[in-house]
């Protein structure tokens, strides 16, 4: 069976910088408050109108697509991941093949949130692997800041998040080289779904809300409708989370998915060159590394600069991490994230 390899690879984060300090012009909140519960310090927003979640993916697809040593018309199919697409639908991936003039090629959108870029990577590993396409262009991107509630009530959402993507290009690997994806690994568990949840615009009439008691709408009002001005002044059109319960899940998912992927090629946490953890929250990824044993130079956290961009925050990561010399031929490389759903997921790499 074929294996597949990272042939080209780029990163894209807006230029407006937005700090802990300026966010307090909109909220209660400080400096001190989001470094000790994140560790972010900053994070980019995306220009109002000018730039959307598929341009951003465009700019990344175009460095990754040169990198690799092809033009557009070269790649075979698309898998875009994202919780922000720039339309209810259709999805980013048509969007991108358009802006590129590209071929009549299949386009796959990924809706996993935070693990979005890994499942799309695992998809396009199961098609290169079946030789069924042979350059497959792998997008996150993610443009946040047009959709959180900048007000001390959204704080404990808001402030996390910033805006950003990163794509790869993947092709089968040197049927004489080692390197490549060894294994990918998904899992999920709809249990509690909604503790990270954007519960509207959607088709469930906001039943769950309403047995949850988050909301209490007559019918006519709010429940059975897809947006009304009701939902709006109650903030049900904003992202919901109930941090310390993510928190505790995440603690234990993230260190299982790497082990998992570890065990599968009879590696220890030890021959790790480099995890590259989802920057999902800087006290995440201490705890999985303390619980691996892992060193500083082990793990590679961006999540200071750029907030959690999730879907686009493992390739961003990545590609940093590459053009800083932090990876090399040969490395042993582990991607891992845990995200709304939820779901959790973990690719390792012989780079």
């Amino acid at each position: 069976m074929l294996r597949s390899t990272i042939a080209g690879i780029g990163m894209y984060v807006p230029k407006n910088v937005v700090t802990n300090n300026d966010l307090k012009k909109y909220m209660d909140t400080s400096d001190e408050w989001i470094t000790e519960r994140t560790g972010i310090k900053e994070r980019r927003f995306a220009d109002r109108t000018g730039e959307t979640t598929t341009t951003m993916g465009v700019e990344v697809s175009k460095i990754a697509i040169e990198r690799a040593g092809l033009t557009p018309k070269d790649i075979d199919f698309i898998v875009f991941a994202t919780l922000s697409p720039d339309y209810y639908f259709p999805g980013c991936g048509v969007l991108l093949q358009r802006a590129m003039q590209m071929e009549n090629i299949g386009a796959l959108d990924v809706r996993n949130q935070c693990s979005g870029f890994v499942y799309a990577l695992s998809v396009a590993d199961q098609f290169i692997k079946t030789g069924m396409y042979k350059n497959i262009l792998v997008v996150g991107a993610e443009k946040h800041s047009f959709g959180l509630d900048f007000s001390t009530r959204g704080r404990n959402v808001s402030v996390i998040f910033g805006d950003g993507a990163g794509a790869v290009v993947l092709q089968p690997a040197d049927s004489s080289s080692d390197s490549g994806i060894l294994s990918t690994h998904l899992h999920s568990d709809g249990a509690n779904a909604e503790i990270l949840a954007m519960y509207n615009p959607g088709t469930h009439a906001n039943h769950w809300a309403k047995d949850h008691k988050l909301a209490d709408f007559n019918d006519g009002e709010i429940g059975d409708m897809f947006m009304s001005h009701e939902m709006i002044d109650h903030a049900q059109n904003f992202p919901n989370m109930d941090g310390p319960s993510v928190f505790k899940v995440a603690v234990e998912k993230f260190p299982e998915v790497i082990m998992e992927a570890l065990n599968k090629n009879g590696y220890q946490s030890s021959d790790l060159s480099l995890l590259i953890p989802h920057q999902a929250n800087l006290r995440i990824s201490q705890f999985v590394q303390r619980k691996l044993g892992l060193r500083d130079d082990q793990v590679y956290n961006n999540i200071q600069k750029y907030g959690n961009t999730t879907a686009a925050s493992i390739p961003i990561a990545l590609c940093e991490a590459w053009q800083e010399g932090k990876i090399k031929d040969g490395d042993l490389v582990c991607l891992a994230a845990f995200g709304s759903g939820f779901t959790w997921a973990s690719a390792l790499i012989k780079w």
